[in-house]
C-alpha cells in the first residue's frame, strides 16, 4: 500500500504526518515535529528533516510515499522550500488552502458567508478571512501580537518570581500542560524550589495580548465590511481553553475548533497530497475590492509516481533559541510587573 505525506512549515519549524493514500482522514501511521536548529537553522531545513524522518518510517514499513505536500504561510517560505527541494517533486500549498481543505472535510466549515481563520502560533497571529462559497481570500493580516514565544517568556517570568528557573523546553512543556491541567506544581531541577501556577494565572498573563488580537479581528472585519459566520481557531496556542474562552467573550462569534489545532494545516496537506500528488504549487485565490480574482490556483502537472530522494544538509538536534537567556537577566524586573512585550503592526511577509 502507498503512503502520502503532509508537512506544515512555520517560524518554529515543521510538523509532518504520514498516512495511507486512501485513508488520509484516519489517525496517522506516523508523525513528527521538528524544531528549527539552535543557532540559526532555517525553516526549510526543518521541513526536509521532517520529510527525511517520515521517509525512514515508510522505508521501515517497506512502503512507498507517492505524494508530498508542504504548506507555507508566506511567499518567502514557499520559495525557500522550492529552492531546497531541487529536482525533487513536491506540492507547495498556501497554508489557508490546506486549512480550508481539512475544515471542509471535517464538515466544520459553513457553506455560506465567510469564515475567519485565527491562527495563533509561536511567532504571532495570522488572520485570513475567506469566502466559503468560492474559497477566495477576502483579506489577510499578520501581527506579532503575543504568540507562543511571548507566552513562554511571560510564563518564565512568573515562575522565576516563584524561585523556579527552567530552560526553554521545560517552560514550553509547562505551558502546554496548562492546556489540560488547571493547577501545576513546578520544581526547579537544581535548587529544588517549588511553586504553583494555575491556568487562571496564565490567563492573566496573556490577557492583554488576546485583547489586542480581538481588536485586530474587529479591524479586519471593519475593513472587509463582511461579518464572518465564525472563527476557526488554529495554531498551538489555541489549545489553551482560557484563550478560547476569552476570545469567545471578546468577539461573540461562533468558534470552530479542532482538538489538534496545530495539526490542521498538516492534515490539510495530507488530503491535498492524496488528491494531487504531482502538483507543483497550489495558491490561494485572492479577491480584489471589486470582487475580481487576482490570483488563481496553479494547475497540477501530469500524474506520475513520485520518486523523490530529498537530501538534508544538516541534522536538526537542538531547540529554538528564544530571545531571552534562561539565566542572568531576571534581576531586571524588580517592580513586580511582567516584561514588556512589543506589539508590531501587520506585515505582508509573516
Amino acid at each position: 500500500m502507498v503512503l502520502v505525506l503532509g508537512v506544515s512549515a512555520g517560524a518554529a519549524g515543521a510538523r509532518a504526518m504520514l498516512t495511507h493514500s486512501d485513508q488520509p482522514h484516519l489517525p496517522p501511521i506516523d508523525r513528527c515535529k521538528v524544531l528549527r536548529r539552535a543557532g540559526g537553522g532555517s525553516m526549510a531545513e526543518a521541513v526536509f528533516e521532517a520529510i527525511r524522518l517520515m521517509r525512514k518510517s515508510a522505508a521501515e514499513r517497506d512502503e512507498f510515499i507517492t505524494g508530498i505536500a508542504v504548506t507555507c504561510r508566506s511567499t518567502n517560505h514557499a520559495e525557500a522550500v522550492r529552492t531546497a527541494a531541487g529536482r525533487n517533486r513536491l506540492t507547495v500549498i498556501d497554508e489557508p488552502v490546506a486549512q480550508l481543505r481539512y475544515l471542509r472535510f471535517t464538515r466544520k466549515l459553513p457553506t455560506e458567508g465567510s469564515i475567519l481563520l485565527y491562527d495563533l502560533g509561536a511567532s504571532g497571529l495570522t488572520l485570513t478571512q475567506i469566502d466559503c462559497r468560492n474559497d477566495a481570500v477576502l483579506a489577510t493580516k499578520r501581527s506579532t501580537v503575543l504568540g507562543g514565544d511571548g507566552h513562554d517568556a511571560l510564563l518564565r517570568w512568573l515562575l522565576t518570581r516563584g524561585g523556579v528557573t527552567l530552560d526553554l523546553a521545560d517552560i514550553r512543556r509547562q505551558k502546554e500542560a496548562l492546556a489540560s491541567e488547571r493547577v501545576l506544581a513546578v520544581c526547579d531541577p537544581i535548587s529544588g524550589q517549588r511553586t504553583v501556577v494555575t491556568r487562571s494565572d496564565f490567563a492573566e498573563l496573556v490577557e492583554a495580548g488576546i485583547h489586542h488580537s480581538a481588536s485586530f479581528v474587529r479591524h479586519m472585519i471593519d475593513e472587509t465590511g463582511i461579518r464572518p459566520a465564525g472563527l476557526a481557531l488554529l495554531g498551538g496556542c489555541t489549545r489553551n481553553k482560557s484563550i478560547r474562552d476569552e476570545l469567545k467573550l471578546q468577539l461573540g462569534y461562533p468558534m470552530i475548533y479542532d482538538p489538534e489545532p496545530d495539526f490542521v494545516s498538516t492534515r490539510g496537506a495530507v488530503l491535498l497530497a492524496a488528491e494531487r500528488p504531482s502538483a507543483r504549487s497550489i495558491r490561494s485565490v485572492h479577491l480584489a475590492p471589486g470582487g475580481t480574482p487576482v490570483e488563481a490556483p496553479t494547475a497540477p502537472v501530469s500524474r506520475r509516481k513520485l520518486v523523490a530522494a530529498v537530501a538534508v544538509t544538516a541534522t536538526l538536534g537542538g531547540t529554538i533559541v528564544g530571545g531571552l537567556a534562561m539565566k542572568g537577566d531576571s534581576g531586571g524586573h524588580t517592580d513586580g510587573k511582567p516584561p514588556t512585550v512589543e506589539v508590531v503592526g501587520p506585515s505582508k511577509h509573516g
